[in-house]
């Protein structure tokens, strides 16, 4: 593949269009938080997820909550990195470990919209790799991306690893392999894609020692952790399945979900049912463009997992759309076909999704929000 200069004057339009959409976003939500009485503070920095986080920062794992009906929510499901990052920054500035979340996501925000053009740069050229971005950027749920959550951090550590791979500089794939797997669980996503541009490198006789070694270091993040909630639970390791099994999460095929679809379209909310078939269908639409595009092996391996493991999950469906975030090679076929547009045009259509985006994200953190 060509070399790129992956210098800020190069990436500098895609930050600014990304900078530029997200500030959007959070005017309207103090717009609307001003009306509705809300706190956007609040809602970004110290509600459903964000909290967890934030304990966790301020006094480590062992937190949990026992429900009624005998499930246990222990914040042992949430991967460390972002904590670790939140306590760093809030004693560095003073901040309480909500705010230092935002301030991690901001950078993080930033370097992922980075990793996102670097890559979309070196397959398709610099015009598409700012509008993938803007894409990104502008999706329904992007308001996620400005959150005390770890979606931004990870697709920073997810799309830089991805491009470290794609481009054979393998220590760097291997380490920010770890970093994501440090994460979120659907870090063995980035783990899966090294491997796999690892192996495609030896067969082609590629610096096979280097190879090896980014390919050793990918999953030492995740093994990490995983084994040491085992050991701190007993479990083995299958410790942190249990952990995530309390949380009424877990890997079904969909199953859970189709079901929970069919009794949106057999309810009133028949058409919440449709919409959300509407919404699969539109993902893997999008995934069979990526494969149809002839995107490298190791870019559709990472982002069949992270939409498999969305779609195939268990767990409570309100979050499905949030954990799609990650999976930014999805944004390439729309972006590709938005740069034969003319400017205008282009950004008359981005203009109105980033619209659409940003008053989604105020409607939908001031009501049922991203648990």
């Amino acid at each position: 593949m060509p070399v790129k200069d992956l210098g800020f004057r190069r990436a500098a339009p895609a930050l600014a269009v990304f900078a530029a959409v997200r500030l959007s976003g959070l005017a309207v939500l103090a717009v609307w938080g001003a009306v509705a009485g809300s706190s956007p503070h609040t809602l970004l920095s110290a509600r459903w997820d964000s909290l967890w986080y934030a304990r966790i920062a301020a006094e480590g794992y062992g937190y949990e909550v026992a429900l009624p009906n005998g499930d246990v929510h222990s914040n042992l499901a949430f991967f460390p990195l972002l904590p670790w990052l939140e306590r760093l920054v809030s004693a560095a500035t003073g901040l309480g470990h909500g705010s230092a979340g935002l301030v991690v996501s901001a950078v993080a925000g930033l370097a992922a919209a980075w990793g996102i053009f670097a890559v979309a740069d070196l397959l398709y050229g610099r015009r598409t790799g700012v509008l993938a971005v803007a894409l990104w950027a502008a999706l329904p749920v992007a308001v996620v991306q400005s959150m005390a959550y770890s979606e931004s951090l990870f697709t920073a550590l997810a799309a830089w690893s991805l491009y470290g791979a794609l481009r054979g500089r393998w220590l760097t794939a291997g380490l920010l392999a770890a970093g994501a797997g440090l994460t979120r669980p659907v870090g063995a996503a980035v783990v899966a894609a090294v491997w796999v541009a690892a192996a495609l490198a030896v067969r082609r006789g590629e610096r096979g020692g280097r190879a090896l070694a980014g390919a050793l270091l990918a999953p030492l993040g995740a093994a990490a952790y995983v084994l040491w909630v085992g050991a701190r639970t007993g479990g083995g390791v299958v410790g942190y399945l249990d952990v995530q099994g309390g949380w009424g999460n877990g890997f079904d095929g969909g199953w859970a979900f189709a079901r929970f679809v069919g009794a949106r379209l057999a309810s009133p909310a028949f058409l919440a049912g449709i919409g959300l078939i509407a919404g699969v269908v539109l993902v893997l639409w999008l995934y069979g463009l990526c494969v149809r595009g002839r995107q490298p092996v190791p870019l559709l391996v990472y982002c069949g997992i992270v939409v498999a493991l969305a779609l195939c999950a268990s767990g409570y469906f309100g979050s499905k759309p949030r954990l799609l975030l990650p999976a930014f090679p999805l944004v390439f076929p729309p972006a590709v076909a938005l740069a034969r547009w003319r400017t205008g045009r282009a950004a008359a259509v981005l203009g109105a999704l980033a619209l659409v985006s940003a008053v989604y994200g105020a409607f939908w953190l001031n009501g049922s929000g991203p648990p």
